[in-house]
């Protein structure tokens, strides 16, 4: 086995038909094209344990689901595999070569040829587990990982990889959380995770995190659900030095006992451009004289993502691609009861569109067309998913239970988000999974977004509920798991909560304190720790033209005319892996101030999570508060920060409304995000970036350090 090298410098049959026919649901699925897999949605597929667990009274077993404590041993084997991505536009599956992460323990010794779901395994873990991912990278030698190339923010090392677990809680050092490390071709590493006792449960991912070949990687379907569960029910009276709050996952569970049916629902975007009659990436000229990729694929022809020519503005609209669930595009979730509660883990695992998502009610006459063009999109979500949306629930964000729960109708990811739901359909029959029109600031592709399709659940069953009752239908559900199942000290205060209504509007809105991980960050505790706010901007500095940028981060929000007369962010630079931007002092907790003076951009810090203090827009106005809509009524409609005011996150979007060269002195049109954050238990190097990926790749990225305090 191989040693991991430190990074010195940092570093065919018809597709599935579903039609309505009179009061019956009826539906046809016949098995998608040359990969004989129907187009149903699946929860991912568990990662089985390398070394299977000895259970008493049992023998050996697989196990997915461990108790609390176990030590789990897992394979991943990361390789070049060969399958196919359904094509709506064609009505065929596209032959794709792409990396991925393979599970080394379901494949045969003499037959290791890989998956051709392009999904990452589900890896389950409980608070207190050791995980230990034994990580074998068996892609080609790839002399470019060697050193990192003429630029730092050059893409490089398409074949060097690393594994970061995604919002844990877990030390960023050693083997552990860390993204410093390059894992070469050839080499295998084990990593080793530390699940604290106290760990929140939650919806978390994992994903490669090399820079240089970040975006590369995940775009091509390397990401996988990590799941923290548990067990730990509400105990004490709120406020005493015994209370401790619980984990969501005792609440969601019916009066029975048994739990809410749970889908966990990975989006990606998987951006492949199909190789020539030469074996080589195509191109054209486009109508500005720029050689830019074309994305036209023929049948026989082999999809790939090799350059970084297919990531930048505006590429993910051109290519025609469509956003995977779980490694299938347009999937039919089929299995969907009327009435029923179920718990929705949605995770963005994409790298360059937003998600918006909504359940609009199909018309009677629908069905799923074998052939659908983005061109027609409009023309057939305006006539076949125009009935009214279904409101849910959102419970927790970035895998950390809210205080509050916000109802809904659509809900907005941007590119590393995670958002848990709990949803009621209220009546039999076919809904669109849908994304609405978005406006151009709320947008990665910082353009005015047509409305979309995600897919489709078909719904049978069960006693039809009005959609205005959808609320209190939950509310009473998860009063009567209450009732049942919490503690008898915490459960009147539990019922309460969940019984709480809007004083404006009157309406139900369920609270959730007692499940919710981590207590607020008050202004006592900020001023103890006598920091200054820490100032973090993004800022892309269009050199010459704008096919030549550069993707920089700064410390302070002041501006400075750079020596080509453009302002730019005093001290904002690309990423440097020998330099250490931010030390910051364990133990202590400080407020931070997000901005970003060109284009709006995703902000992702590894460790330790943040709360939100307040979403500024440019007026000046809270936009985080409960209910807030900007610019309601307009093209520029956006409520993707209503309800976030006191919600725990590890991401979260910087929006402004500057594109690159406007920036002036002083600043302005750019929205204030005001967090707050612990330096909590681990100490080491780790980074803050942008998580559109290919930025980051680019230079969006700084190194931060926690360090113990001088005194």
């Amino acid at each position: 086995m191989g040693q991991a090298t430190p990074r010195k410098f940092r570093q065919s049959a018809a597709a599935c038909a579903v039609a309505l026919m009179g009061s019956g649901l009826l539906a046809g699925c016949a098995t998608a094209q040359q990969t004989g897999e129907p187009r149903l949605f699946a929860n991912p597929p568990a990662l089985t344990s390398a070394a299977p667990a000895a259970v008493p009274g049992r023998g050996a077993m697989l196990v997915s689901q461990p108790p609390a404590g176990n030590k789990l041993s897992y394979d991943l084997t990361i390789k070049m595999t060969r399958g196919h991505i359904f094509d709506p536009a064609h009505n065929r599956d596209q032959p794709v070569r792409l990396r991925s992460y393979v599970d080394t323990n379901l494949l045969p010794a003499s037959n290791r040829r890989g998956k051709k779901r392009f999904i990452a395994p589900l890896i389950n873990a409980t608070p207190g587990d050791t995980v230990r991912v034994m990580l074998r990278n068996t892609l080609a030698a790839d002399p470019s990982c060697a050193h990192e190339g003429p630029l730092p923010e050059t893409p490089h090392c398409f074949n060097g990889t690393n594994l970061h677990t995604h919002g844990l809680w877990i030390s960023p050092t050693g083997n552990s959380d860390n993204v410093l490390l390059s894992i070469n071709p050839g080499v295998d590493f084990q990593y080793e995770y530390n699940i604290p006792v106290d760990h929140p449960a939650g919806t978390f991912w994992y994903h490669p995190h090399r820079h240089g070949s970040t975006a590369l990687q995940v775009s091509s379907g390397m990401a996988g659900a990590l799941i923290i569960r548990g067990d730990r029910k509400p105990r004490g009276v709120k406020g005493t030095r015994k209370a401790k709050n619980g984990d969501l996952d005792t609440l969601l569970v019916a009066k029975n006992g048994t739990p809410f049916k749970e889908r966990t629902v990975v989006f990606e975007q998987i951006q492949y451009a199909c190789l020539g009659p030469d074996g080589k990436l195509k191109y054209r000229i486009d109508k500005d004289g720029n050689k830019v990729i074309d994305w036209s694929c023929k049948p026989r022809e082999v999809g790939v993502i090799e350059s970084y020519d297919q990531f930048g503005p505006g590429t993910w609209a051109a290519s025609g691609r469509w956003t995977s669930i779980n490694g299938t595009v347009l999937p039919t979730f089929h299995d969907v009861k009327t009435g029923q509660v179920e718990r929705w883990r949605l995770i963005h695992a994409g790298v360059r569109d937003t998600i918006i998502m909504q359940f609009r009610k199909a018309s009677s006459s629908l069905a799923v067309p074998q052939r659908l063009a983005k061109t027609s999109l409009p023309k057939t979500l305006k006539e076949d998913c125009s009935g009214d949306p279904v409101p849910y629930q959102v419970v927790a964000a970035d895998g950390l239970t809210m205080d509050r729960t916000i109802t809904t109708d659509k809900v907005t990811l941007q590119p590393g988000y995670r958002y848990d739901l709990l949803t009621i359909f209220p009546e039999p029959g076919l809904y669109c999974m849908i994304e609405p029109p978005s406006p151009r600031s709320g947008s990665v592709s910082d353009a005015n977004e047509a409305p979309n399709l995600l897919g489709y659940v078909k719904v049978s069953g069960g006693k039809a509920i009005a959609v205005s009752k959808i609320t209190e239908k939950l509310v009473e559900t998860l009063v009567q798991s209450a009732e049942a199942h919490m503690p008898v000290g915490v459960k009147k205060q539990i019922v309460r909560d969940l019984k709480r209504t809007d004083p404006k509007s009157q309406k139900p809105t369920p609270h959730l304190t007692r499940f919710v991980a981590h207590p607020t960050v008050t202004e006592a505790e900020v001023a103890a720790s006598k920091l200054k706010t820490e100032e973090m901007v993004f800022f892309i500095d269009v050199v010459s033209d704008p096919k030549n940028v550069g993707f920089f981060v700064g410390n302070s929000f002041d501006v400075v005319r750079n020596p080509r007369g453009k302002y730019v962010p005093k001290g904002a630079a690309p990423y440097g892996p020998d330099r250490v931007d931010r030390a910051l002092a364990l133990g202590k907790t400080q407020q931070w101030e997000l901005r970003s003076y060109s284009v709006s951009h995703p902000f992702h810090i590894h460790v330790n999570p943040f709360q939100i203090v307040a979403v500024y827009d440019p007026d000046g106005k809270d936009v985080s508060l409960p209910g807030v809509v900007e610019h309601e009524g307009t093209k520029d409609e956006d409520s993707q920060f209503a309800g976030l005011k006191g919600v725990w996150k590890d991401t979260l979007w910087v929006k402004t409304d500057l594109n690159p060269g406007q920036l002036t002195n002083p600043p302005k049109d750019y929205y204030r995000m005001i967090v707050r954050t612990r330096y909590q238990r681990y100490i080491g190097e780790f980074v803050l970036h942008c998580h559109i990926l290919d930025h980051e790749d680019q230079g969006m990225m700084q190194n931060v350090s926690v360090v113990l305090p001088q005194h």
